[in-house]
Formats: C-alpha cells, sequence, structure tokens
C-alpha cells in the first residue's frame, strides 16, 4: 500500500515539474523581453544588441538597409497545452514578439507586435553518425 502511495507521489511530482517546463519558459521570457524593452538605447549596434540580448527568434530583412529581429514576449499565447508543456515557440504559433529595427546596422525604434511564427527551414530531424558525433560518410552493407 505504501509502494502505491509513492508511485503515485511520484507520478504527480513529475508531471508537475514537466509542466512547470512552459510555466518557467513563458515567464523568463516575460522577463527578459521586459528588461530588453527598459535597456535598450537607440544607436546601439546589431552586434552590441546580438552580445547582450543573444539570438532573436525571428530576424526579417525589410530592404537592404533595414533589418527587423523579435523576440519573444508572450510564447504559446494561442496553445493552453503547450504553454504547459512545451518549452519554447513552434511553427504555426500566434505570440507576441519585441521586435527591434535596425537602420544601417544601428537600432532606431523597438515596439511590442503580434506575429505567426513561420515553418522552419529543412527537415527538422538531425542525427550524428561516428565516434565524433559529427555525420560522415554512411556505408551499407
Amino acid at each position: 500500500m505504501v509502494r502505491i502511495g509513492l508511485v503515485l507521489c511520484a507520478v504527480a511530482l513529475s508531471g508537475f515539474l514537466t509542466s512547470a517546463c512552459g510555466v518557467v519558459y513563458d515567464a523568463s521570457a516575460k522577463v527578459h523581453a521586459s528588461r530588453m524593452a527598459h535597456d535598450l538605447k537607440a544607436g546601439e549596434s546589431t552586434l552590441q544588441v546580438h552580445q547582450d540580448w543573444g539570438e532573436p527568434d525571428l530576424r526579417t530583412n525589410v530592404d537592404p538597409q533595414t533589418e527587423v529581429w523579435s523576440y519573444v514576449t508572450t510564447p504559446n499565447s494561442n496553445d493552453i497545452a503547450a504553454a504547459l508543456l512545451y518549452t519554447s515557440t513552434k511553427p504555426g504559433d500566434t505570440d507576441k514578439f519585441l521586435d527591434l529595427k535596425f537602420v544601417e546596422g544601428k537600432l532606431v525604434s523597438w515596439n511590442t507586435v503580434e506575429h505567426t511564427m513561420p515553418a522552419k527551414r529543412g527537415t527538422g530531424f538531425n542525427y550524428g553518425l561516428g565516434p565524433s558525433g559529427g555525420s560522415g560518410p554512411v556505408s551499407h552493407y
């Protein structure tokens, strides 16, 4: 009887911890975006912003001189299950982003907008073979 109780407690705890991943990601994305919006300064270079805040979730080239970087602020806003269980945005999600506009490599403005995540490029499936974990030649016998 005690074993069944322990098993049920372990299952409940693992379910809670698994669902907390999405909640933690959501909270950290909101804090990250809030800090960005407060700390950004017009005139910062793309290199400075990248070093301070990391890779954006989306990059859009508007024209040869203008680029928009989008950092998610409210991930998985249209999918409750994804918000609880999934830890990042996925293709097709409509989310809120902090958009940073760069002209000739300098930050000129930023604001919060809504985007739908595009489909990922490539197959979405990667694997490594060989002793180094890299993809090497494959032999079929």
